[in-house]
């Protein structure tokens, strides 16, 4: 990356703002990712309403960290799953096979800091792929 690319300015997104990826009864809105950090990072919130499925297990290079905005989201991480609560951290090394969901009756949200940046590319796929399926539990 050449030195003119690595500048990155400050950037304010309002409550509203960001990329939206519908996906049923879940979505992400990308507020901050490769483009605007210098392919550093991306940040975004995802939403489940109650009852939802997630992605499934997956995994991929990137890190995740979760941080748990509302409700309860259920987190499998390697094989074991656990019950984060609003205002619980979850920390995903790249490489580590992971799955949410939403089994509770409140809708679930968190955001997510994905390292290094690059993720965002294939949420388009991902969108479409889970729009096309029934996520309800």
């Amino acid at each position: 990356m050449d030195d003119a690319a690595a500048v990155r300015r400050p950037i304010i997104v309002p409550p509203d703002g960001g990329r939206v990826y519908p996906m049923g009864r879940m979505r992400a809105i990308f507020k901050a990712d490769r483009d605007e950090t210098a392919d550093q990072y991306s940040v975004s919130e995802w939403w489940l309403e109650p009852r939802t499925l997630g992605p499934g297990t997956h995994q991929h290079p990137e890190d995740h960290v979760y941080y748990v905005i509302a409700g309860t989201l259920s987190v499998c991480v390697g094989e074991d799953w656990s019950e984060a609560a609003r205002g619980a951290y979850v920390l995903i090394p790249g490489g580590t096979p992971h799955a949410f969901e939403n089994r509770g009756t409140d809708t679930a949200g968190f955001i997510s800091f994905n390292s290094p940046g690059g993720f965002e590319a294939r949420v388009p796929d991902i969108a479409a792929a889970l729009s096309a399926e029934d996520l309800r539990m």
